[in-house]
Order: C-alpha cells, then sequence, then structure tokens
C-alpha cells in the first residue's frame, strides 16, 4: 500500500480549497472498539432544518448547531491527512501483519510525511497568511507548534516500531548494522568499497568567512562535521552531501547476504580521509524538507512542456519547511545550523535513528515469502475467460473490472489486442501516471507503427510525475502518437480510453472507464475499478470529451457523463439535495460514499442538511475527512469509516438511494469531492446502467467495507479514530480478503 500523492498540495487555499477550524482534532489512538455499529444503522433523529439548499439561513442553522455541541463545522484538512498517515503508521505497529509488511508501511509512513511536507504544510501556512520568510509570525508559529506537537509522538512511536523490528529480522538473517559491529574483514571490505565508489563522489564543503554555508538541497541527507585544525586548536565546521540514491545505494550491502550499512554510516566511519591532518571532533546526519510545489503560471507559457521542465529544475529550491537532526548533536552545532538555515524551533525535529525511512523499501522487498502477505492472484471477470474476442464480450454487455481482485491485464490485453486488430481505426487515451514498463505505452506505440490514429493525452502536471510523463510523452511522439500535454489551467485527471472499430458497415467505439490510473503496478496494491462498455451514449461521450481534451470544443453538455468542471458539481449537488427532498419516514434517504478525501465546503454543508432531514448518510473516507460526524442536530445520521489494509482504497463510487426500487443509482468515476477535483481538474464521473453491475458495487463492495471489524477506522465526532475489533463473540470479517477470496483465480 502506498498513498498516490493523496491530497497534494494542488488543494491550496488560495485556488478556493480552505476549510477551517479552530477545533482541532484530537490525536488518533489506537483502541479496541467494543460498541460495534451495525453496517446499515437506523436513523437517530430527524433535525429541524428542514431545507437541503445551502443558502445563508442554512448556513446559519448549521454553524449554530455545531456551535452549540462546542463544535466546529470542519476539521482542518492537513491534520486530517496527518491522522490518515497515523492509521498507516498503525499498520507498522500491528504484530498481526508479516514482518516485512511492517517494514513496509514504516516506510510508506515516512515517504508520505516527505509529501505532507513539501505539500500540505506550504499551503497550509500559505492560507493562513502566514510567510515562511518570516517565522515571528505568530499564526506561523501557531501553525507549525500545532503539526510539531501531532507529529511527536507519530514520530515516537515510528521509531519504537523500527526497534522493534530489528531483533525481529536479524532472526532471519536481515540486519542493519553500525560500522562498530562489523568485524575487521567486513570492515576492510567496506573500506575498499568506500575508497572505490563512495570517496572519489564526495564533496567536503568547508563553512568560515571565505566560504559561505553552501546551499542544502530538498530531501538531500547531510553531514555536519567537526574538524579542529591541530596547527590553531581551533573547531572548523563543514558540510559534507551524502550522494542520493541516483548515485549510490542508501543501504550498503555488506558480504553476500541480507546484512546492510547505511551510506552515511560508511562515510561517517572515513570522515577522516575527506579532512587530511584535521581531528575529528564530530559527525552529525542532518536533512531538511523545502516547500516543492510548482507555481505554474500557465496562461502566460508559451510551451506548457518546457515551462515544467524548468520549474522542475527549481524544486530544489523552495523555502524550508523541516529540518531533521540527530539527536546526538551538540546544542552547539544544531544552534548553527537554525542560524544558517534560518529555521524556526517548530521547524526542528530530533531523529534518533535512521533518517528517511523510506529506503527501507529495499528491506520490504527482500522476497522471503513467510515474512510477507500470502501471494495473491488476481481473477479474470468470467465474460473475459469464456471468450476469446474482448470485443465480442463487451458486445454481450457492460464489463466489471475490480482491481487488484481482477487483473490489470483485462485493460492492457485490450489495448493490445486492438494495437494489432486491423479492424481498429482509432484510439484516444488519457494518461495521468504511469510506470516505465507499461504495457500501455507499448500497445500504444505499436497501434501507431500499425497506421492507425492515436492519441494521447499526457498530463504534465501530474504531481511528482512531471519528469516521467514529459519522457513518456516524448516516447510517445517520436513512435507516430498524437501527444496532447493537458489543458492550460487545469489538470487531466479522468481515465478514459476510446477504441473506434469497424464492423460491418459501421464503426462501433468501445470505451473503458476507471477511477485508477493505467500504471500496472499501483493497479496491483490499489483498489480500483472500470468498466468496459460499448454504450452508445458513453462512446459518444467520450468522443466529445476527447474533442474537448484535444482541440478547441466547448463542450457544455454530455449524455451520461458528469464531467468537471463543466457539470459534476452541479450534478452531484443536485442528487444530494434530490436524496434530502425524496426522504421521508416511510421511503428513507440514503447516501453511501467512497472516497480518497472530501474536503468541499459545499457537498459537505448539503450532507449535514440532509442529516439533519433524517437521510442516513455512510462516508468510507480513506484520507482527509473534514465533516465532523457524530453531532447532534448537525451530523448525528452521518458515520465516517476509513479503511486501510494491504492494498490502498482508491476507487470512487457514489450511491443514492433515489426513493429505492429500480430507481437508486451508483456513479463511479477519477473525482473526490474535493475543490480542486470538482473546479480545476478534468474528471469523468459516469452512472452504473447494468442493473447487475449496480448490485455488485451496493452489495458486494460498498457493504463489505462498511461491514469490515479488522481494518475499519471509525472517526468520531470530536475528530478521533478509533479502530474496529470485533466484539466478543464476532467473527471477525476483513473485507479487503473476502473480495480477495472471491474474485481471486
Amino acid at each position: 500500500m502506498s498513498a498516490e500523492n493523496t491530497g497534494s498540495r494542488d488543494d491550496k487555499s488560495k485556488s478556493g480549497d480552505d476549510v477551517t477550524s479552530t477545533g482541532d482534532p484530537v490525536v488518533l489512538h489506537v483502541v479496541g472498539r467494543d460498541d460495534e455499529l451495525p453496517a446499515v444503522p437506523a436513523p437517530k433523529r430527524s433535525g429541524a432544518q428542514r431545507t437541503s439548499k445551502v443558502g445563508k439561513s442554512t448556513k446559519e442553522s448549521l454553524n449554530r448547531r455545531a456551535q452549540e455541541n462546542g463544535a466546529e463545522l470542519y476539521f482542518k484538512r492537513e491534520l486530517s491527512w496527518l491522522d490518515f498517515n497515523s492509521r498507516v503508521l498503525a499498520e507498522a505497529a500491528a504484530t498481526s501483519n508479516p514482518l516485512l509488511e511492517r517494514v513496509k508501511f514504516l516506510a510508506i509512513f515516512s515517504n508520505n510525511l516527505d509529501e505532507f511536507f513539501m505539500i500540505h504544510v506550504p499551503g497550509m501556512l500559505e492560507r493562513e497568511g502566514s510567510e515562511l520568510a518570516l517565522p515571528t509570525r505568530e499564526r506561523s508559529i501557531t501553525t507549525l507548534d500545532n503539526i510539531h506537537s501531532r507529529l511527536t509522538p507519530m514520530l515516537a512511536l515510528q521509531y519504537r516500531c523500527f526497534q522493534e523490528v530489528l531483533p525481529q529480522l536479524a532472526a532471519y538473517g536481515i540486519q542493519l548494522l553500525r560500522h562498530s559491529d562489523l568485524n575487521s574483514a567486513q570492515k576492510e571490505e567496506l573500506r575498499k568499497y568506500f575508497e572505490a565508489e563512495v570517496f572519489p563522489v564526495l564533496t567536503p564543503l568547508a563553512v568560515d568567512p571565505g566560504h559561505p554555508f553552501p546551499y542544502i538541497s530538498n530531501l538531500s541527507l547531510n553531514l555536519a562535521v567537526v574538524v579542529r585544525d591541530p596547527r590553531t586548536s581551533k573547531d572548523r565546521f563543514a558540510r559534507v552531501k551524502v550522494p542520493a540514491r541516483a548515485v549510490l545505494p542508501r543501504l550498503v550491502r555488506v558480504g553476500s547476504g541480507w546484512q546492510f550499512i547505511l551510506l552515511e554510516e560508511l562515510i561517517a566511519a572515513h570522515i577522516g580521509s575527506l579532512f587530511a591532518g584535521m581531528e575529528i571532533r564530530g559527525c552529525y546526519p542532518f536533512r531538511i524538507t523545502r516547500d516543492a510545489d510548482l507555481e505554474l503560471q500557465e496562461e502566460s507559457a508559451d510551451d506548457l512542456l518546457e515551462m515544467i521542465e524548468e520549474e522542475l529544475s527549481k524544486r530544489r529550491f523552495g523555502g524550508i519547511v523541516r529540518v531533521e537532526l540527530a539527536r546526538s548533536m551538540p546544542a552547539e552545532i544544531r544552534d548553527k545550523l537554525m542560524e544558517e538555515l534560518e529555521a524556526h524551533a517548530a521547524q526542528i525535529y530530533s531523529v534518533d535513528g535512521p533518517f528517511n525511512m523510506s529506503d527501507l523499501f529495499t528491506i520490504a522487498n527482500i522476497d522471503i515469502p513467510e515474512l510477507r502477505d500470502p501471494p495473491f492472484t488476481p481473477g479474470v471477470p468470467k465474460a473475459l475467460r469464456d471468450s476469446a474476442d474482448a470485443f465480442a464480450a463487451i458486445r454481450k454487455g457492460d464489463i466489471l473490472l475490480h482491481h487488484p481482485y481482477q487483473a490489470f491485464s483485462c485493460v492492457s490485453d485490450l489495448l493490445s489486442r486492438a494495437a494489432v486488430d486491423p479492424q481498429v481505426l482509432t484510439i484516444k487515451h488519457t494518461l495521468y501516471r504511469t510506470s516505465g514498463d507499461s504495457p500501455i505505452l507499448k500497445a500504444l506505440t505499436t497501434a501507431a507503427d500499425n497506421g492507425k490514429q492515436v492519441a494521447c493525452v499526457v498530463e504534465l502536471k501530474a504531481r511528482f510525475d512531471e519528469a516521467n510523463n514529459i519522457s513518456w510523452a516524448r516516447q510517445l511522439e517520436k513512435s507516430g502518437v498524437h501527444v496532447v500535454y493537458g489543458l492550460l489551467g487545469l489538470k487531466t485527471h479522468c481515465k478514459v480510453t476510446l477504441i473506434v472499430r469497424r464492423e460491418g458497415d459501421k464503426l462501433r467505439r468501445y470505451v473503458h472507464i476507471g477511477t485508477g490510473n493505467y500504471n500496472p503496478r499501483t493497479a496491483a496494491v490499489y483498489t480500483d475499478i472500470g468498466v468496459l462498455t460499448c454504450d452508445t451514449a458513453f462512446g459518444a461521450d467520450a468522443t466529445d470529451l476527447f474533442n474537448f481534451l484535444t482541440g478547441y470544443a466547448h463542450q457544455e453538455q454530455y449524455r451520461k457523463f458528469l464531467v468537471a468542471p463543466v457539470t459534476a458539481r452541479k450534478r452531484l449537488m443536485a442528487m444530494v439535495e434530490r436524496e434530502t427532498n425524496l426522504h421521508s419516514e416511510a421511503n428513507p434517504g440514503r447516501i453511501v460514499a467512497k472516497m480518497n478525501a472530501l474536503v468541499d465546503p459545499q457537498l459537505i454543508k448539503m450532507l449535514y442538511a440532509a442529516s439533519q432531514k433524517g437521510v442516513r448518510v455512510d462516508l468510507i473516507i480513506r484520507g482527509m475527512c473534514c465533516l465532523r460526524p457524530g453531532v447532534p442536530g448537525l451530523s448525528d445520521n452521518i458515520r465516517v469509516i476509513s479503511i486501510v489494509g494491504r492494498f490502498l482504497e482508491h476507487s470512487r463510487i457514489f450511491y443514492f438511494r433515489n426513493g429505492g426500487d429500480e430507481r437508486e443509482e451508483i456513479y463511479f468515476g477519477s473525482a473526490d469531492w474535493m475543490p480542486r477535483n470538482l473546479d480545476r481538474r478534468v474528471e469523468v464521473i459516469v452512472p452504473v446502467e447494468s442493473p447487475e453491475i449496480r448490485r455488485t458495487l451496493l452489495k458486494d463492495v460498498l457493504q463489505l467495507l462498511l461491514e469490515d471489524n479488522c481494518q475499519a477506522w471509525d472517526l468520531k465526532s470530536d475528530g478521533e479514530y478509533i479502530r474496529r475489533s470485533p466484539s466478543p463473540g464476532e467473527k471477525p470479517f476483513n473485507s479487503q480478503l473476502a473480495l480477495m477470496q472471491r474474485y481471486g483465480a
């Protein structure tokens, strides 16, 4: 599992995403759950508010209800994001997880924190009118202090977990050694490696009146070295940058087994060779994190690709947001670094162990089956298993794909077949994130080589994948694919493929629409859904969508698609309002929504209004949730759960009862309920037309998730997340395990 840029900073408040609260949620606690909620709770009460329109009177009513209960309308989004990462850390702490899976979660937690500081913290400070360059500003310091106090116990737990797993790993021959632990033969082996591979790439940088303090790049690991000149008996300060992973491996193998030493530990052991004739007084690692958001002025760009390449080169030079220092660093060295970096105490994090635990993926990926989750082989939908011709199978009816429980190859194989099918004329595809070994890229280039019309919308602004996407775009162009670099002012985040095929005397359009990226690697660990269809309206809408993305079309209406930023917000709000207005005791309303994040204030207020009317609302929110559930008279009919497990919950599914029976509706798509998704991205949400697929998504996906009593966390009205556990005598139910058993090969 990983956190796929969960709520990154392209949702900062200058773009209108702010939902703030003076009452912050409390720190997450991992405790047992002894009051198991039923999967479909009975309505608790109906509020006095009788309108679902979020006008002035409704807003005043909602605020009044919240204030009466000592609550604010919203949780702070960034602190909610930290709570999500705390739930990730809880998986590392869970002794029920296999040992290497616990190491994996430690690495994910660390990787997530880097993104939090690079993206979320600068956005949070900016929204609150603070300037990081002016750390004395009261609001800035308060915000940084709040983050610091929130993170301190999490970091302590992270290193306790690390120390706990080390001896258990050693029992299997996996060791992270200190230089002092090595025997003489191992030390000699590493000395030779240091002299041959490491020493030549190191550059000691003195700091004195003739040598200004060097620039420290984002996420770089460094050594603060204190040396004494024996001729003057004066101490000198120097900085040595530890080579990045692209230059040398961070975990240096000792011998031929699974023993490693950290690269900075090896450098520190031989640091004297860099300062000949000097006495080494101390050597202490430190690391800084900078604001890494790209500030794109797209409207003034002559060439979007060139502009993004230029901005990527600036990413290393953003303002400092975090400084990690070794706890053993003496106060005078710490003070000097803080002075040189112009860092405030609230930005300083003392580290009592290895820096940047995301590098533990090297250990987490060791192939020892008994230390990992049991292997899982995804299945293939029966409709595709029973037919050698995927196009013929799709013509018989829409096909639901549920990854990773069903193989992503169902999608890539269809494109590969289309690439060589003489009846296929055109392939159009959106690309947000993918991998270098993606069969999707190969299929697109093969199709172009075979003379087919191939168009690919490559989103260059996909955060932290900008450089990769530039590379893919250029490769595709060289193969003859028509490449469009997204739209100015909008990110193209939708997941749509259109295949146009000649069948007899007419053309038929086949469409794949999904919730996840066309990335075979993440498709193996992210839960996503997609549908293969040749529905006429879907095909026409997909054609109109690509004309909008690649040309100058102003498409304001679609037949079935809900497209952001054109129609999606309006339609989603209308469906919430409809559910509110249709509700009665005899025919109760019900909304179930699964997504990665719920931040949008307009939709949150409409959900509050629905709850006040008596509509039961179940929200399955993996990450950030700014809605405050369970407040009497405001949101007591709303329940929020988060599921964190083996797979990253990534699909977006929305259910509206709409009066019940045959009228109920289910939608799925690429958009979370965030202003960035609904107002500043091209997203596609579609209705599920097949009654069978509707039943599957409701009963075999949403309902299963709501019944989970192993991986689910309940969000309380005070912001605390409480992990569920089976009640006495209750059978444990793990929704992801149930889906693996149901769909696996």
